[in-house]
Order: C-alpha cells, then sequence, then structure tokens
C-alpha cells in the first residue's frame, strides 16, 4: 500500500500511511485514530464519516478496515487474539512492539471469528 489517508480537523492535516493505523475508536461525533507507536489524533466526526473517508481516499485497499460494531474500526492486519467470551480483541504485530487490547460486543466478536476462519478454510481448499 502506497497510499496515504489524509485527514483534516480545525487545527491540523494528518497525513498517514494506513499501515500505521492499528485502530480508530469513536465516542459519539469524535473519533480518535491511534497509531502503531501509539500517537493518538482526535478528529471531529463520527466513525460512519471516518469510515466513508476511508473508503473515498484507499478504495480497495480500504478493506484492511473492518469495523466491530458501533464504536471500532480496526486494522485487519494486526488481529492477533480474539476471545469473544471476554469480549477482548488484541491487535499486535512483529513490526511494533506494543499491544493493544480493546473491548468489542460478543456479536461482533463472534462474526469476526467466524470471518477469520472461513479465510482458512478458504485457503486450505485453494479458493
Amino acid at each position: 500500500m502506497s497510499k496515504y489517508l489524509v485527514l483534516t480537523n480545525s487545527n491540523e492535516v494528518v497525513r498517514v500511511s494506513p499501515e500505521r493505523i492499528v485502530f480508530i475508536l469513536s465516542d459519539g461525533n469524535y473519533s480518535t485514530m491511534t497509531l502503531e507507536n501509539k500517537d493518538e489524533h482526535l478528529f471531529s466526526f463520527n466513525l460512519a464519516s471516518f469510515e466513508k473517508i476511508i473508503e473515498q481516499q484507499l478504495g480497495t485497499d480500504a478493506q484492511t478496515f473492518i469495523r466491530l460494531g458501533k464504536s471500532l474500526i480496526i486494522n485487519g492486519r494486526y488481529i492477533y487474539y480474539v476471545n469473544v467470551s471476554k469480549q477482548q480483541i488484541v491487535l499486535s504485530d512483529s513490526s511494533f512492539s506494543n499491544k493493544f487490547t480493546l473491548s468489542a460486543s460478543k456479536d461482533a466478536l463472534k462474526a469476526l471469528k467466524t470471518v477469520l476462519e472461513d479465510s482458512i478454510k478458504s485457503r486450505r481448499i485453494g479458493i
């Protein structure tokens, strides 16, 4: 991915490589983007708006980002651990030393777990 995501708020412009984004967490009309080095950027728009910006600017590369419930978008490349019963997801990667533990609804994590399991089955069959 050589594209960049360009985001603006009232006082700043952030130009970031999508690979650096680990997750985006929303609280009402505000969204916080967290990068792999734990830098955070606050934007005054909701998660649906953030999702549209990602799709418009990244095109097919936007598929890397997965919406989990009402308040969370994750970078699917960094899914390390999913525990449905604990309502917990851990995002991590060998390219950065941080580990991010987040909460999500059981329904969202069940759906994610199913998608991950199906992708494994598809690879085995050769689809």
